[in-house]
């Protein structure tokens, strides 16, 4: 017997690339899902592309044709719903939901921040983190509740900050892990693994690592 495919919808506002990572991971059969749709609040947003030539159906929201964000919202809702979508998945999609939206797809509903949650939330986080002397920053993939960046994680990957970093070349290399998780995240949910429980996401067969570490700059064994 074949395994369920999950039904998702993608959030955008811009170019799209993790979208592209979920498209190429689900057409070579790593994820077992199909993209119904496609939503974008700005209609020059190089994402649409990449759904149109994968035959995804896509559809543009303008935010400003609306008189507030709750009936913005609520048009987003309507047309997920339509579509059957089972998760929702924001990949660059830069405005912040209401409670209504977030209520809708309660814990059903992942976002990927291009920082270690919960530290460094909101916008410009790789100067941010460049600036207050961090070693390492990376990516999250969490769960997304009414409060922004602080939703029950699921997955991280860990980047260093070199010291010629600036928030340019960090946040590619931070985006190149983002490639990598936000999938894995998707097939775990599509897998039925990810359970809340008291706001921390417990993973079904995981294989932890007791003793792993990270020095950033690395250092022997032994000094």
């Amino acid at each position: 017997m074949s395994e369920p495919v999950l039904s998702v919808g993608v959030l955008i506002s811009g170019s799209g690339s993790n979208l592209q990572a979920l498209i190429d991971r689900i057409a070579d059969g790593s994820v077992p899902a199909r993209i119904a749709l496609v939503i974008s609040n700005r209609a020059d947003a190089f994402g649409l592309q990449r759904a149109r030539l994968a035959g995804i159906p896509t559809r543009v929201i303008d935010h400003r044709e609306f008189p507030d964000r709750v009936s913005f919202d609520r048009t987003m809702i309507a047309a997920l719903q339509e579509s059957g979508v089972e998760l929702v998945c924001l990949a660059g999609f830069m405005r912040v939901l209401t409670a209504d939206f977030i209520r809708a797809f309660e814990g059903r509903l992942l976002n990927i921040h291009p920082a270690l949650l919960p530290a460094f939330p909101g916008l410009h986080v790789q100067q941010r983190a460049i600036d207050a002397g961090a070693r390492f920053s990376g990516a999250t993939v969490h769960f997304v509740t009414e409060e922004v960046d602080a939703g029950p994680i699921v997955i991280q990957a860990v980047v260093p900050i070199l010291d010629h970093d600036d928030a340019q070349t960090l946040a590619a290399r931070i985006l190149k892990q983002e490639h990598r998780i936000y999938p894995l995240a998707v097939l775990w949910f599509a897998q039925g693994r990810l359970q809340i429980v008291r706001q921390r996401v417990q993973i079904r067969e995981t294989i932890e690592a007791p003793d792993a570490y990270l020095l950033n700059p690395s250092a022997p064994d032994t000094y």
